[in-house]
């Protein structure tokens, strides 16, 4: 593939989309299998027990796939496009506004996450075998963040085949690992797990449930820049469809179950310390080195997928890949390096953020394509910025995906209050993040036909 397929937001020729349906769903499994599956899982065990709380993950993570696969794959895979160019139909040709901040914020947060997550991992384990005092986390954490990094970097230099080369690397040892985990906890504790009561779980049972499944969805809602950036390398939609349920649907809730286990049976969900508690400090450093390796692989698919967004920058479009690379990778170092705490303590509000952003930009993507422009895309208008744009609508910006987009952070924050958690009916039956992309859809057909389509703007009538 050549460099400029890899490091461009074009479409790509069919020549150049030489993944099999085998290789995507390698690489999706690799980069969903990583250190924010334990604190998903930490949260769910909040309220949930083990098998309650592996079911709404399933069903979470199941429906934020469906989503997902309706959202963006339909132009993605019949372009060959990233997800932030995808949705220029509906935001218009001034889309970077609003989609690479919601990209870049998504892919952030969780590369953020997972660093900091190892690092506190390794700080932690450190400490307990004795070769670095109590409290090294602020020290340790920052000297890790940027050590990863700096390595992804260097891998990613090879574009889009250094991702592939690692997930291959890293795929059997990610999953043998994994299931060993697994097999150690719930042989050591499998009775404290059948009588573990979760720490703040409501009388509501059926609130207890919802609020799982909300996880599971709002968690697999923050792929949507992921999506486009792998699946374009894919011949078409029957080599994405499957992968992205295996590979993404089916390893989080699996993995989540683990940190889940681990918090109701010993109190934390974090791999290095009850693997270090169950078998000594052997045990801990096979868990820190099975954490390194699946952060590795997230924070590779991240950072590519975000450094092919930003190509929608218009001062970035024709920076170096190096460049680019650097301007995807700086937030989360810096966050990594001076705010770890205080974004490890709100993990949660984050997490809710997510389906506050993406929930109704996936159902105004939907609602557009199958509905409004009947699968009719005019693919170098997705390019066009200037007057001929068919995507230029007003200066560029489409008022029907703002006030959708408006509508839908009204809904999701009424349902459910992503600091407090606090929530109102009808979330406890219906979740926020479903009820959300309806409204957002909604109003964003009802602008559309009234306001959009009448004035002859967003290429409707061609």
């Amino acid at each position: 593939m050549s460099g400029t397929a890899q490091s461009q937001s074009w479409p790509l020729l069919p020549s150049e989309r030489t993944w099999s349906a085998s290789a995507l769903w390698v690489v999706l499994m690799v980069a969903a299998c990583a250190n924010w599956c334990y604190i998903i899982g930490d949260y769910v065990g909040g309220y949930l027990g083990l098998r309650a709380g592996f079911a709404a993950m399933t069903a979470g993570t199941m429906i934020g796939i469906g989503l997902l696969v309706l959202a963006t794959l339909p132009t993605t895979i019949r372009f060959g496009i990233d997800s932030i160019t995808a949705a220029r139909p509906q935001l218009g040709s001034a889309s970077w506004i609003i989609t690479v901040p919601l990209q870049y914020a998504s892919i952030v947060g969780w590369n953020a996450i997972v660093l900091i997550f190892c690092g506190r991992s390794i700080a932690e384990f450190l400490a307990t075998t004795g070769l670095v005092a109590e409290g090294a986390v602020g020290i340790v954490v920052p000297v890790t963040t940027v050590a990863a990094l700096a390595l992804v970097f260097l891998i990613l230099r090879a574009g889009i085949a250094g991702v592939q080369w690692v997930a291959n690397g890293l795929f059997l040892l990610i999953v043998g690992v994994a299931l060993w985990m697994i097999t150690l906890l719930l042989a050591q504790h499998a009775a404290g797990l059948v009588e573990a009561a979760p720490r703040f779980a409501s009388p509501d049972r059926q609130w207890n449930f919802v609020t799982g499944i909300e996880i599971g969805i709002a968690s697999v809602l923050s792929w949507w820049p992921y999506v486009g950036a792998m699946v374009r390398y894919v011949p078409g939609a029957r080599s994405a469809t499957l992968p992205m349920l295996l590979g993404l649907g089916l390893p989080v809730p699996v993995l989540s179950s683990v940190g889940l286990a681990a918090v109701l049976a010993v109190g934390v969900s974090d791999p290095a310390k009850w693997m270090t508690a169950l078998g000594g400090p052997t045990y801990g450093a096979i868990a820190l080195v099975f954490l390194a390796v699946t952060n590795l692989g997230t924070a590779l698919v991240g950072i590519f997928a975000s450094a092919v967004g930003l190509r929608s920058v218009p001062f970035l479009a024709r920076a170096s890949w190096e460049v680019v690379l650097l301007a995807a990778i700086l937030p989360a170092a810096f966050v990594g390096v001076f705010l770890h705490e205080a974004f490890y303590a709100g993990f949660g509000s984050f997490l809710a953020m997510l389906g506050v952003l993406f929930s109704p930009l996936c159902g105004i993507q939907i609602v557009d394509y199958f509905v409004l422009r009947r699968r009719r895309i005019d693919v170098r208008g997705l390019y066009q910025r200037g007057p001929g744009s068919p995507y230029r609508y007003w200066g560029g910006l489409n008022p029907a995906a703002i006030a959708g987009m408006a509508a839908g952070f009204a809904s999701y924050v009424y349902l459910l209050h992503p600091i407090s958690y606090a929530s109102h009916w009808p979330y406890q039956y219906l979740t926020a993040s479903l009820p959300t992309a309806v409204v957002g859809a909604f109003v964003y057909v009802a602008v559309t036909v009234l306001v959009v389509r009448p004035a002859g703007k967003g290429g409707y009538g061609s």
